[in-house]
């Protein structure tokens, strides 16, 4: 996952002139998931009313469409779907598009890179339901679809999972935006994932918190704290408060919604060694725990807590502190597997 190369967005997509209707194109907000706001047809990742409030690099982070897809349903026979997309800055790399079907990836189509293109996508004749993960990192909007050869509607809505934490809820070192760890556990329990993840950020920022209350959803993962050990150190009894202060605030908007707080996974450098203010990072984990554990015994049934400590051993990290595809999943299945029991089907 390279830095951040938005300085400023893409411009937002117009409507669609009478020409582009009759051709075939569809306006794009209808097919669009894994939405949090939407400011003037850009997907952001925080509320464009309430930015004073949040750290710059978390409002940098926002703006980028980490997890965003377009779903749809295709018609049998049709061929191909087409979309037309801008980017905040080509960059030097090509553009990857990834074309999945429930928990299986169909194939790639990788495009050179341009500030606004075209891209198709070839399609099973036989149709179905769709998802096109864009490449992240050029924050790209998608300006509008179209079929070839038949016929497209919107992907049918499904619930909503609000995934916060840090660099590696917004999927470092995986190698497709959809090998990320919540990119994966959400096919896999059918959830449409809002990816809330922030790099550098998830530090315990209590506004966050109730912007997470006031976006609609059905359910929420808390996966922070590995920030809390270096980039902005805490104590564990403030990470404990915390924790406390951040989920009531959270439970506000969603009060009765199956609620995960997911623990740092391991971090070699920092297991053992204090912090700035005398936390090791094991102190920080099991701190969090505590305070979810405790919330739980208090009343709040559906309060889960998952240890990431056991997720992930050193051979899953890709520079020692991220994990790889594979940790990546590790982390999904475990995720998963905690969430099941307590989400409808």
């Amino acid at each position: 996952m390279p830095d951040n190369p938005l300085r400023e967005p893409p411009a937002p997509p117009a409507p669609l002139r009478p020409e582009e209707v009759e051709a075939g194109w569809l306006g794009p907000e209808p097919f669009l998931r894994g939405t949090a706001w939407l400011d003037r047809g850009r997907a952001v990742r925080a509320d464009p009313d309430d930015l004073a409030r949040l750290p710059w690099d978390t409002v940098e982070r926002a703006a980028l469409p980490i997890g965003v897809r377009v779903e749809f349903t295709a018609a049998p026979g049709t061929r191909s779907v087409e979309l037309r997309y801008r980017t905040a800055s080509p960059g030097p790399l090509p553009h990857c598009f990834a074309l999945w079907r429930g928990t299986r990836c169909l194939g790639e189509v990788v495009t050179d890179p341009a500030e606004e293109a075209t891209v198709a996508l070839p399609l099973p004749t036989g149709g179905g339901v769709f998802s096109v993960h864009p490449p992240e990192d050029r924050a790209p909007v998608v300006l509008g679809l179209r079929a070839v050869g038949g016929s497209l509607a919107p992907a049918p809505r499904r619930r909503r999972w609000l995934v916060h934490g840090d660099s590696i809820t917004e999927g470092w070192w995986s190698t497709r935006p959809a090998l990320s760890w919540p990119a994966t556990a959400g096919r896999t329990l059918g959830l449409d994932t809002v990816n809330l993840g922030y790099a550098g950020g998830a530090r315990g920022e209590l506004p966050l918190a109730e912007q997470l209350a006031r976006l609609p959803g059905e359910v929420v993962t808390l996966a922070f704290g590995t920030n809390c050990w270096s980039a902005a150190p805490c104590s564990a009894g403030w990470l404990y408060e915390t924790v406390r202060a951040y989920v009531g605030l959270v439970r506000r908007g969603h009060p009765d919604a199956p609620l995960l707080i997911l623990s740092p996974v391991l971090r070699p450098e920092a297991e053992t060694t204090p912090n700035a203010l005398g936390a090791t990072l094991e102190d920080l984990r099991a701190a969090m725990e505590h305070a979810g554990r405790d919330l739980a015994a208090e009343g709040d049934e559906r309060l889960l807590v998952l240890s990431g400590r056991p997720l992930l051993g050193p051979e899953h990290l890709a520079d020692g502190l991220h994990p790889d595809d594979a940790g990546h999943a590790r982390i999904a299945a475990a995720v998963a597997d905690a969430l099941r029991p307590h989400v409808r089907a």
